[in-house]
């Protein structure tokens, strides 16, 4: 991203990265393009060199989040050689992260208002539930239990999620594993 005022031309990656920036800051009000400028220290010319109007702009900043996500998960599916335990554990290391924590809440306050924001949340959320319900499966659970532990093992990520006002501890970390001891036992 350009470091500062002159730094050089940006790009349409640099505002989206901006507009990432302010939703996990600031929430979705904050999304205004007074705001992008000010985060980038550039005129609205700038903005409006690369999107046409703020829909367009929060379009390409949904599009881009559904990119960034799946890259982020896309490792999921190389996780089958690990035993059913340790790739639960990744799998939720990774969907509570400290580099997705913050956007990850924007986008699903986002989703609540939206519909197209909404859309690709549950695109994404559907996939992540897809590689751990085929974990639970992998452990020895029928289809039935494995779809009821993952769907209560998602709920609780996004619980561990919503419920932190920070970017998560080593003591969340440790909550997250004695859960996943909870649903991985017999």
């Amino acid at each position: 991203m350009v470091s500062g005022p002159g730094a050089g031309r940006l790009t349409a990656e640099d505002w989206i990265q901006a507009g990432y920036a302010l939703l996990a800051d600031d929430g979705l009000d904050a999304l205004k393009i007074d705001r992008l400028c000010g985060r980038l220290g550039v005129t609205k010319g700038s903005f409006y060199w690369h999107f046409k109007d703020m829909a367009s702009y929060r379009v390409a900043v949904v599009e881009a989040w559904a990119r960034l996500h799946d890259r982020d998960r896309s490792h999921f599916g190389d996780l089958g050689h690990l035993p059913p335990r340790e790739r639960l554990a990744q799998m939720m290391a990774s969907m509570l992260g400290e580099r997705q924590w913050a956007l990850e809440r924007a986008m699903r306050e986002w989703a609540r208002t939206d519909p197209a924001v909404a859309e690709s949340v549950h695109a994404a959320d559907q996939r992540v539930l897809s590689a751990v319900r085929r974990a639970f499966e992998d452990a020895g659970f029928d289809a039935e239990d494995a779809v009821m532990r993952a769907n209560a093992t998602f709920a609780a990520g996004i619980g561990f999620l919503h419920l932190s006002n920070a970017p998560p501890t080593a003591g969340t970390a440790r909550q997250r594993e004695r859960f996943l001891d909870l649903m991985i036992k017999r």
